[in-house]
């Protein structure tokens, strides 16, 4: 049979890449963007796998949001395999001490109380039928890496991986297995907002990404293909590994690609 799964804001991006590929390897997908426009369009743009695919929009950050995106699949599909938290807000590329007090909030509440609360209901919901997986996504400061201007976004990153490995192996003996995904640096809108600009800083931003990204088709079937594949108890699907990092930097003169022209 196959498998069911939940993307939380998966109306763009990686999301809807994911989106597609599952959908593409037979399984049964329920998209979910923050509006129901956006859902809509996502949804819209899917239609070509008919009934496997369906949406629901859910304020992630909500308690009540996330209870209702998992009560929908449900009743949709019957049951929830695999449940992906890639729902995510950055804020303006602004030092931390620049920007409003709401906007911190919003980004913390999306990216961290929308993170847990995405993982431990559908974990305890998971708990009590069959089991599953539960996958955080990572990004920008989940390594360590820092990028001026987007401290509290990579602040909500390095939560996000600390929190994962560490109820990982509280869960250790549960039914409901928890890991994280790790796609790198994707060219997305998200991506795009931190090259912009004339300056030398933005053009050094473009040089690099240009090195080290890659589009969300590709990195979509690597991560994919991985997770339906995964066994492990506590799974990281990391697409920039090591040697791919190493093997971009060495053949970087004999490469050239323009994301941003």
């Amino acid at each position: 049979m196959s498998r069911v799964i939940v993307i939380t804001g998966s109306s763009r991006g990686i999301g809807l890449g994911l989106a597609t590929r599952f959908l593409e390897a037979g399984c049964r997908v329920v998209v979910s963007g923050s509006s129901t426009e956006s859902t809509g369009r996502a949804t819209d743009s899917l239609k070509r796998f008919g009934e496997a695919v369906a949406g629901c929009a859910a304020d992630v950050s909500s308690i009540d949001g996330i209870e209702a995106l998992f009560s929908f699949a449900e009743r949709t599909f019957g049951r929830v395999d695999i449940w992906i938290n890639n729902a995510g807000i950055a804020h303006r590329q602004l030092p931390a001490w620049q920007l409003e007090a709401d906007e911190i909030r919003r980004v913390l509440s999306t990216n961290i109380d929308g993170v847990i609360n995405g993982t431990l209901i559908p974990f305890r919901r998971m708990q009590s039928g069959g089991g599953g997986l539960v996958l955080n996504m990572e990004g920008l400061g989940s390594d360590g890496f820092m990028l001026a201007g987007m401290t509290i976004y990579g602040t909500t990153k390095s939560a996000v991986t600390y929190f994962t490995r560490s109820l990982a192996k509280e869960a250790s003996q549960a039914k409901v297995r928890v890991g994280t995904i790790s796609p790198g640096m994707v060219v997305t809108e998200m991506l795009r907002a931190t090259v912009t600009g004339s300056d030398d800083e933005a053009a050094k931003r473009r040089r690099f990404f240009n090195i080290m990204a890659d589009d969300v088709e590709t990195v979509s079937a690597f991560l994919c293909k991985k997770i339906l594949a995964s066994t492990a108890a506590s799974p990281r699907i990391a697409w920039l590994t090591r040697p791919r990092f190493i093997f971009k930097i060495i053949t970087a003169p004999f490469r050239r690609r323009d994301f941003f022209a």
